[in-house]
């Protein structure tokens, strides 16, 4: 019988009412990340910075699992790991967020798919935001207001 606190979580995380185990996490993370070492644009930067694959994919386990099911398991700074790297773009996290649909799309059910893809974006834009702070360039471009023309009044 689950405990007052796994009923509760249960009932608020986003991924058991879309199907998601431990299982399907630990296979999309594997099978995800194996695209990513193999990618022209993201492999280089990935396999530069990380020393430990094991280690990594399974850390990447208990992100997902934290995200999705609220473990509770993911001890770690993002943010901070991400701002650190000088030449990661927007256009990586589009090509990550591309290959990350694709993956999810092919070994998760419809549903669970669809939370995956809908939590990696918002990881994304929080993400490239914090880098765009880290480095100075706050409010990023595409959230600046439009200025007038100098000879506008």
């Amino acid at each position: 019988m689950p405990s007052d606190t796994e009923e509760r979580r249960r009932r608020l995380a986003p991924g058991f009412g879309a199907g998601v185990t431990e299982a399907m996490i630990h296979e999309l993370v594997h099978a995800f990340y194996a695209q990513v070492r193999r990618d022209p644009a993201l492999g280089p930067i990935f396999n530069r910075v990380v020393r430990d694959w094991d280690d990594h994919l399974a850390k990447l386990c208990d992100f997902w699992s934290s995200v999705t099911l609220m473990t509770g398991r993911f001890k770690g700074a993002p943010m901070a790991v991400h701002a650190q790297l000088p030449d990661i773009r927007p256009t990586h996290f589009a090509r990550w967020l591309h290959l990350f649909r694709q993956t999810a799309e092919a070994v998760c059910p419809p549903e669970a798919a669809a939370l995956f893809v809908a939590k990696s974006e918002i990881i994304a834009e929080s993400l490239q935001l914090g880098i765009a702070a880290h480095r100075g360039a706050w409010p990023p471009p595409q959230l600046r207001p439009a200025r007038p023309d100098a000879g506008e009044v």
